[in-house]
């Protein structure tokens, strides 16, 4: 393809870029299904050509959702992968056979949904409802695209929270969670009990439920829905576990007990014990799907998913001496699994954690997470509108680690570009706080590496 084609592809693909922009944003979900029910009618309803894995939770979601499509590429299928939010393209979240969707067919695949996109919202607009959010339309591009691929299988991300959320349109064979804990209160719940309840949403009759632990009054939620919808529940730690997971180059090597069989020595290209359960809650999700968990999953082919497995802006390691380490923690449970993980699978001589968050989330939560391995804090924001001020994160942090721990810089490459001065060889320096900040870093990297 000529370069002149890859830049008029480029430009029709941001137009549609611009056109979800100029929709109702993410941070503001509607707690509707009709709308994007309305319009998947007038496509055909094209998610229904395919099989579905539904996968949400609070934390580790897209991480098992990788995971989980890995190990389904790996036995031949041809997959589709909805993942949420991008980290610097709209393009990751639609993924096809393991690769973001090109321009030309994001641009090609509006086109087609794109009159139809406009007369729900017009019917909308008559009614005196809103037109169709970014996500609702979104979540109609990707079916669409992954209809026009054609896919097998197609692993769901939720958008937030399940229940209402525009993925649950579609009816998932297997409903996937992984841990639940606080986040989006003011949308989900206040409780963990009332966020499960939401989440829960997404179960279908007759499905099958995989869930990784949770804590009790989730539990009590999962077990409610599942009986109520007479679908298989499958709870780690009962119907599966990890056995062992051991430190490896690059990662880690762990052994599994599945629902329908035992796998050794496994390679995982990922950091920390929460991306072990990860894969042991994706590794029963795809037993759950291949086999209704009775038939164990060839040895060879798991091994092959698993080593392919990357998972962008979690515990990614940009540049060495000093290490540059992304990780999209954006609440206290992610937060507490990054410290975790820094802990016990790196030996840095200090660690500078540059941090900036958005104003709905637990800033106080996030540092407090933090504080035991992090030895200085560099307070910033991303270029998003919702980020915190940073003089108000600044109070946050200093209450939390002290005055002599906390700076501010308000320029994220100036904070990049300063940390990564003053750390020496044994240094890490992280970025983390929200996904937007952690997408703004790797865009910098790759910046970098292109001018190198």
């Amino acid at each position: 393809m000529s370069a002149e084609q890859d830049a008029v592809d480029r430009a029709d693909a941001e137009k549609v870029y611009e056109e979800l922009l100029s929709r109702i944003g993410e941070a503001a979900p509607r707690p509707r299904l009709a709308p994007t029910r309305r319009a998947a009618e007038l496509l055909g309803d094209p998610q229904r050509s395919y099989a579905i894995i539904h996968i949400t939770g609070t934390n580790g979601k897209t991480t098992t959702s990788r995971i989980a499509e890995s190990i389904l590429r790996a036995y031949g299928l041809r997959t589709g992968l909805l993942t949420s939010p991008h980290l610097v393209r709209v393009n990751e979240r639609i993924m096809i056979d393991g690769l973001p969707i090109s321009d030309r067919a994001l641009a090609d695949n509006w086109a087609d949904i794109a009159p139809y996109v406009l007369m729900v919202d017009a019917e909308l607009t008559a009614n005196g409802e809103e037109p169709l959010t970014y996500f609702e339309a979104l979540t109609l591009l990707a079916f669409a695209a992954f209809a026009d691929a054609p896919v097998d299988v197609v692993v769901l991300e939720v958008g937030m929270g399940g229940e209402w959320d525009s993925t649950n349109v579609a009816d998932g064979d297997v409903a996937v969670f992984t841990p639940i804990a606080l986040d989006h209160q003011a949308r989900l719940g206040r409780t963990i009990g009332e966020i499960a309840r939401t989440k829960a949403g997404i179960i279908k009759p007759a499905a099958v439920v995989v869930t990784a632990l949770q804590q009790t009054e989730a539990m009590d939620e999962l077990v409610r829905a599942a009986e109520h919808d007479e679908a298989a529940l499958q709870c780690e730690g009962v119907d599966f576990a990890l056995l062992d997971a051991r430190l490896a180059v690059g990662g880690q090597v762990i052994d599994v007990r599945g629902r329908a069989g035992e796998y050794r020595d496994l390679a995982l290209p990922l950091f920390g014990e929460h991306q072990a359960q990860n894969a042991v809650v994706a590794i029963a999700a795809v037993e759950s799907f291949l086999g209704d968990g009775t038939q164990p999953l060839a040895d060879d082919v798991l091994a092959n998913g698993l080593a392919a497995v990357t998972s962008p802006g979690r515990l990614q390691v940009l540049a060495t001496e000093p290490s540059v380490i992304v990780d999209a923690a954006h609440n206290p449970h992610g937060a507490r699994a990054l410290a975790a993980t820094l802990l016990g699978s790196f030996a840095f001589d200090s660690i500078t954690a540059i941090v900036g968050v958005l104003d709905d989330k637990d800033a106080r939560g996030i540092i407090e997470a933090l504080d035991p391995v992090v030895t200085r804090f560099v307070v910033t924001r991303s270029d998003s509108e919702r980020a915190l001020d940073v003089d108000v994160l600044a109070e946050i942090a200093t209450a939390v680690a002290g005055p002599d721990r906390v700076r501010i810089e308000p320029e994220l490459a100036v904070a990049l570009a300063e940390a990564r001065d003053e750390a020496g060889p044994g240094d890490a320096v992280l970025v983390t706080g929200s996904i937007t900040l952690v997408g703004q870093a790797m865009l910098m990297s790759a910046q970098e590496d292109g001018e190198s």
